[in-house]
């Protein structure tokens, strides 16, 4: 973090000075984030990991995104933009990342159906994020950089994306966030927000659904209550199943993304165990005897 004085300087003369030392914060695998006292505010100071942009990551868009959010009422504010130093300076929300028991609460799960309609009901992104041919291009980045993906796990991913891309390829696509981790939900005391926007991007919104399922381990009922609070109406049985389907997709996604992080990132942080985390539950998950009821259901 050799930036940090550089960036401190361009933002105390319109922040205020810095009071204490920055604070590291938890949970960050990408980049390094910190909680700094500038003037009378708290800010949150992202500073951009090493290479991000082979992960599908477009910084500016992550920032128009959060803004859109912010607009929305589900996001911080975007403070500065500081690209010049890859640095995102957002107002800090005080609570905590929420536990995906609490998550699971069924007002907490009808709070986060409501903020994700509104983000998929906003204005469109400038880039696409790549659900269904992220396997290709991470294999690609991975052996330029010298490793290889496991070569059993990597053909599943392949046979998954191609069959689950042709089921659901002809869904609409909307702004989404894309990475729905228990650790970017902060419960502000009153209402959920989303933070780290990094991955946002036009996606197939039950991606997003999917994404937040598999992550914060939601159950069918819990599945079954989010649909209904998010469409505001029972779910027909392709949607119940585009759900189940992007569940597996989240988790091609998590997957590859540890093996492109251990050839790319310089964090210190295991990321091949993390790989074969989700590679051992996308393995689980694949072979429910009714993933070709999924793909059908959800075909069209």
């Amino acid at each position: 973090m050799d930036d940090l004085r550089d960036i401190l300087a361009e933002l105390e003369p319109d922040l205020g000075p810095l009071a204490g030392e920055p604070e590291v914060l938890s949970g960050g695998i990408t980049n390094h984030n910190l909680k700094a006292r500038l003037g009378d505010a708290d800010y949150v100071l992202r500073i951009c990991g090493k290479d991000t942009e082979v992960l599908s990551i477009d910084r500016e868009t992550e920032v128009t995104a959060t803004r859109a959010a912010h607009a929305a009422g589900v996001a911080p504010e975007v403070v500065r933009w500081l690209p010049d130093h890859g640095c995102l300076v957002t107002a800090f929300i005080p609570g905590s990342p929420m536990r995906p028991e609490e998550l699971r609460d069924p007002e907490a799960l009808a709070q986060v159906a409501a903020a994700l309609r509104a983000i998929h009901g906003g204005p469109p992104l400038d880039r696409r994020f790549p659900t269904f041919t992220l396997v290709e291009e991470y294999t690609a980045t991975v052996r330029e950089r010298g490793g290889e993906p496991p070569a059993a796990e990597l053909a599943l991913a392949r046979d998954l994306s191609a069959r689950i891309g042709a089921a659901l390829g002809a869904h609409p696509l909307v702004p989404c966030h894309n990475d729905l981790l228990t650790a970017n939900f902060i419960h502000d005391g009153t209402r959920v927000r989303i933070v780290d926007w990094e991955y946002a991007g036009m996606n197939d919104r039950f991606f997003d659904l999917g994404n937040l399922s598999v992550n914060n381990g939601l159950g069918e009922d819990d599945d079954a209550r989010l649909l209904e609070a998010y469409l505001e109406r029972p779910p027909t049985d392709g949607e119940r199943a585009s759900l189940r389907l992007m569940r597996l997709m989240s988790d091609v996604r998590e997957a590859m993304w540890g093996v492109v992080q251990d050839v790319v990132s310089e964090l210190d942080f295991d990321y091949g165990a993390y790989a074969a985390e989700h590679f051992s539950r996308l393995r689980e998950s694949a072979a429910d005897p009714r993933l070709e009821d999924w793909i059908r259901a959800a075909s069209p």
